[in-house]
């Protein structure tokens, strides 16, 4: 079976996705016909040059074998690429091909949107996350220690071949990750502009059993229905100025996750899930969405064998690395929360306050890099608690600050937010 997509950018850059089951034969007659007349530099990553290398056809001389890992996905490695490149002798009319997984496409994009300014770039994902996810859309990054895909370019490939061949040897913990990616998806599929409904959250929910056996028609269709949504957000805003930010959703604290633990204890799609299932709690427990699609949301992921993070992280840490990634800004924290089902929104968050003053004319808080002043007007509710967490204040501009203890002056405060906004804008976790 095989299915072709299209990217329509408005920018004339345009190219087409074929997901099949094809024979490997087939493939290298596609990915050869895309590279006509072309010198090419092959990035593989090194299980699939292991597993697959007799079965595609490239010569040794044009190939660079990259190791295995996120931690892959430097500066190092991008120079390595690059030289490789000039020693083949590729000029502006040659391609580079990624055949892996994430880190293999993004770092091959990365190189080939620099080298010469930029040359042709085809993608041959062989995991289930790169397939869905990573492959298409045009985003090519390094990482640094600090922070994860901080270097990087928007640059769309010229052509991808997703071939579910190469899941076969895929094992279960990648299988899984790439399924995270998946259920992403089925959150926000009201915010991308399909031209028609996909029920993909009910297709997930019923396929389950079918999705795990790697049922070929089953995957190719999954993949498909994720793809069809991306293309739609990508189609419409390309370096992300604003719709294309759903796609970040479980993504904030994933990336915070990924980092503190120097990219070694979790796969990109279990960080993913752990952040969908944060950030989900959270959205129900500040009434976002209500108690059925919580439950429902919560049982999808569970339904796949997921379960929320066990394991605790300082608090000021993951909120630094917050700060640094590329959604930020000004000090806030971006997350895209739940709102509704298969539907999400974005909105910032400030971090933890050094102080806060509370009067008649409202709530003063001091942050490291300046004072903000909130009156009792603009806060729409205030949400409390008497034990760690402290107090969050939502104002119009979907605003939270917390303060983790107030100790004795806990009532007081409470009585004074009861008498400004009346009790039934004031709720105690």
């Amino acid at each position: 079976m095989k299915q072709t997509l299209q990217v329509n950018i408005d920018n004339g850059k345009n190219y087409l996705i074929e997901i099949s089951d094809n024979s490997f034969e087939k493939l290298n007659r596609g990915i050869d016909e895309a590279t006509k007349g072309q010198k090419r530099l092959i990035v593989i990553s090194k299980k699939v040059y292991d597993l697959y290398y007799t079965r595609l056809n490239f010569s040794e001389d044009e190939l660079f074998i990259l190791k295995d890992g996120e931690k892959e996905k430097n500066y190092k490695n991008y120079l390595k690429i690059i030289e490789k490149a000039a020693e083949l002798g590729l000029t502006r009319k040659d391609a580079m091909v990624a055949v892996g997984g994430g880190v293999a496409g993004d770092l091959t994009g990365f190189a080939a949107s620099t080298y010469m300014r930029g040359i042709d770039f085809i993608q041959v994902p062989t995991t289930l996350l790169s397939a869905v996810d990573s492959s298409v859309g045009g985003k090519t990054a390094i990482d640094l220690a600090e922070a994860k895909n901080i270097i990087g370019t928007f640059y769309q490939p010229k052509a991808v071949f997703i071939n579910i061949n190469f899941l076969n040897t895929l094992d279960k913990r990648q299988f899984m990750s790439g399924l995270g990616e998946v259920l992403k998806y089925a959150f926000i599929e009201n915010n991308c502009g399909y031209q028609t409904a996909l029920y993909l959250f009910e297709f997930l929910t019923l396929g389950c059993e079918k999705i795990m056996q790697k049922e070929p028609l089953t995957i190719i269709r999954m993949i498909e229905y994720c793809l069809n949504l991306k293309i739609a957000v990508v189609n419409q805003d390309e370096k992300e100025c604003g719709l294309r930010k759903v796609l970040n959703f479980g993504h904030t604290l994933a990336h915070a996750l990924e980092t503190i633990t120097k990219y070694k204890k979790y796969t990109h799609g279990e960080a993913v899930v752990y952040g969908m299932f944060f950030i989900i709690e959270w959205a129900y427990n500040h009434e976002y969405i209500s108690y059925s699609y919580y439950r429902l949301s919560k049982e999808l992921l569970e339904k796949y064998g997921f379960k929320p993070l066990d394991k605790s992280f300082p608090v000021e840490k993951i909120i630094e690395i917050m700060k640094k990634d590329k959604k930020a800004s000004d000090g806030k924290i971006t997350f895209i929360i739940p709102c509704d089902k298969k539907q999400v929104k974005e909105i910032e968050r400030y971090h933890v306050p050094n102080e806060m003053t509370f009067n008649d004319e409202g709530i003063q808080v001091e942050f490291a890099d300046k004072k903000e002043t909130y009156e009792w007007e603009q806060i729409q509710k205030v949400v409390t608690t008497p034990k760690t967490i402290g107090f969050y204040y939502e104002t119009e501009k979907a605003l939270i600050v917390q303060k983790p203890d107030f100790g004795d002056k806990f009532v007081p405060i409470l009585t004074l937010a009861t008498k400004k906004l009346g009790p039934a804008r004031v709720h105690l976790r």
